[in-house]
């Protein structure tokens, strides 16, 4: 087991990755408060997985929820059905929530513990490969609006966050695909030897090796780690982390949640940003087709859909955490290995990217 730590004075908690995890009792009971502890899941994880979280805290006040699957119900509703079930259990603000699932369970299961009672505990066990690598370190939490991705939401710390490798093994191939673009965007924004190193060995993710896995998880998370320990509440450096994801988000609030998977959507979004890089001239054009040849080896999309146009994008990425003032500001690529802070672009520019860039 490899322990890492995201030392934010008070705040701070390790991360846990290794094999075997899940079995671990000891690991899991330190993190918790109280005798009362609410599981939040899906259906899909729930069959493989809950089962070994119940026999660890068989001594605890245990009750769980089951929410469907899917970014389309990352919504407001089904916070409440979390509230609902704290409060019909009477859970204090001592209780202990932890979400066992995707990036949608967690950032469901982590506003809701934000907003219980003001802040309960909560632990992250991330069961998909952009959950472990991303989704569940750093305490960005929340849910969509029809309007837009992520916009309903809060910053709040986990207790500890365990990734146990050994879930990836149910993980359907196009939920480890999209996983992936994720880890691309690491090299990409900060770490150019870790974009090297998926140039030569994207093949054996793709075959799951368990090497290379542990290897990508540990260094995505020591990269996403040292970014928030710097930069915790994005007034900064953290909003890099976001490359691609304006154009990414737009997709999937444009095509309707669940249509395209976050990682897809991203893997999109970060062909435009190379695109506009390019067109701002920071970036080469075989730095272009460098970063999108190693998406298409990664199997990941990398043609935007035919169903929304430019307008439709602009009209979305106008409603985008980074923007101020009304106007646009995105995540660019000045090198590979090195990205932009937010930066307000040309609008002629940004317009022929999304008009003309076509995969």
């Amino acid at each position: 087991m490899k322990e890492l730590r995201v030392e934010l004075k008070e705040n701070s908690y390790p991360i846990y990755i290794g094999s075997g995890l899940l079995t671990q009792k000891e690991l899991l009971i330190k993190h918790i408060k109280s005798k009362q502890v609410l599981i939040v899941t899906n259906v899909t994880v729930a069959p493989y997985y809950l089962s070994f979280l119940q026999k660890s805290l068989v001594e605890f006040q245990v009750v769980t929820i089951e929410l469907p699957d899917g970014e389309q119900y990352k919504n407001l509703e089904n916070i409440n059905k979390i509230f609902d079930h704290l409060l019909e259990n009477k859970y204090s603000r001592n209780a202990t929530l932890i979400a066992l699932g995707g990036g949608v369970v967690g950032d469901m299961g982590g506003f809701a513990a934000a907003c219980y009672q003001r802040g309960i505990p909560f632990i992250q066990i991330p069961t998909t490969v952009l959950a472990q690598v991303d989704s569940s370190v750093g305490g960005k939490t929340g849910v969509n609006h029809p309007l837009g991705k992520n916009m309903i939401g809060a910053f709040y710390q986990p207790q500890c966050v365990i990734a146990d490798m050994d879930v990836l093994d149910t993980l359907d191939d196009r939920q480890l695909i999209a996983g992936i673009a994720e880890v691309i965007k690491y090299g990409l924004i900060r770490d150019l030897e870790f974009f090297e190193w998926l140039e030569k060995n994207i093949g054996l993710l793709l075959a799951r090796n368990k090497e290379a896995l542990a290897y990508v998880i540990e260094r995505s998370c020591l990269n996403k780690a040292e970014v928030v320990v710097e930069d915790e509440f994005e007034s900064g450096i953290r909003a890099t982390l976001n490359l691609g994801h304006t154009f990414g988000h737009a997709i999937e609030t444009g095509m309707g949640y669940g249509m395209y998977l976050h990682g897809e959507a991203v893997s999109i979004g970060i062909c435009y940003a190379a695109d506009l890089s390019k067109r701002m001239g920071w970036i080469t054009v075989d730095d272009m087709e460098r970063v999108i040849a190693l998406l298409r080896l990664a199997q990941l999309p990398v043609c935007p859909p035919k169903e929304m146009n430019a307008k439709q994008f602009l009209d979305l990425m106008a409603v985008d955490k980074k923007n101020v003032d009304g106007k646009i500001r995105l995540i660019l690529l000045e090198s590979i290995g090195k990205a932009t802070l937010p930066v307000s672009v040309d609008q002629l520019l940004l317009e022929q990217t999304l008009n003309d860039y076509a995969g």
